[in-house]
């Protein structure tokens, strides 16, 4: 097991131990208890068991022994952007996307005492998400593997100049004092996970509007990405996302990650992606799931 704060640690082993009595029931996340993703986890499905792994990997790898059922990471955030590489981590990992879920975040600065605060640790998303009241203060940012083990390190440290940025439910846990609620600068944050399994859905039982996640490569062709991509615009496929990012340090490849809305045996994503295989390579479905929230 890696190392987590000890306020941390009776709780992560309870948590594993009722994992392992119920891997059925097991859902992985990245995090301490009360990260945001334990509590993700529970929104998604309340009759689940959330099992703490100290980083995306060793959560992916729950799932692919058989330790968990399902894992839910978060990959994206609407103010800080991308949260995990997941088009690192899925394609070869073997798991599928099953399911997403949106959620709200708001964040909480927490301590041993009152302050004034010369540090606020947290993960690198919460302190990006709260950078402008950090600025504001002048508490200076640092860097932690997640939010509720910030919590938990604090609560172990018992510095009285440093705080925490993590849920609420960190606060309960770890007995640390609440100084400051909803301190994100945008209010509206959201943040979206995907709920990764070793089995992938069956499209024809997805009911009502569907999402399909894939990832390809394009031929090194002249103007190869407009016509791989031009049969979702032709078919009338709403494409919601479309990221690159190189695939090994030799900058000749592009990998691009995409969501488009529709699945598989709808006819016009059937052309769409017969299209997109003339102008591409490597071309992998990393799950078709239920759409948990339009996209207008």
């Amino acid at each position: 097991m890696h190392s987590y704060p000890a306020p941390a640690l009776a709780l992560v082993e309870e948590m594993l131990a009722a994992a392992a009595a119920d891997p059925a029931r097991a859902v992985s996340f990245q995090g301490a208890p009360g990260a945001n993703s334990h509590i993700a986890a529970l929104r998604q499905d309340p009759a689940c068991l959330p099992m703490p792994c100290y980083s995306f990997a060793d959560a992916i790898d729950a799932v692919r022994a058989g330790r968990a059922d399902r894992a839910i990471i978060p990959i994206e955030n609407s103010a800080n952007g991308r949260v995990a590489d997941i088009h690192f981590l899925l394609p070869e990992s073997g798991l599928s996307i099953i399911d997403e879920h949106f959620m709200a975040i708001s964040h909480t600065l927490m301590a041993t005492g009152p302050g004034p605060f010369a540090a606020a640790v947290s993960h690198v998303q919460a302190l990006g998400q709260c950078r402008g009241y950090l600025r504001e203060r002048g508490i200076v940012p640092m860097e932690y593997a997640d939010t509720a083990g910030a919590a938990a390190k604090v609560a172990e440290d018992r510095d009285p100049s440093l705080a925490a940025i993590a849920p609420k439910l960190a606060a309960q846990l770890y007995g640390l004092d609440i100084v400051a609620e909803g301190i994100e600068d945008e209010h509206d944050n959201m943040t979206r996970f995907v709920v990764l399994a070793r089995a992938p859905r069956d499209p024809a039982e997805i009911e009502g509007p569907a999402m399909t996640t894939f990832v390809f490569q394009v031929r090194n062709i002249p103007a190869a990405l407009y016509k791989a991509l031009g049969g979702f615009a032709t078919n009338g496929v709403n494409m919601t996302k479309l990221e690159s990012y190189q695939d090994g340090a030799s900058f000749a490849a592009t990998r691009f990650y995409c969501d488009i809305v529709g699945k598989p045996g709808d006819a016009a994503v059937d052309l769409a992606l017969e299209e997109l295989g003339f102008y591409s390579k490597n071309l992998r479905l990393l799950g078709c799931y239920p759409m948990a929230r339009e996209r207008t």
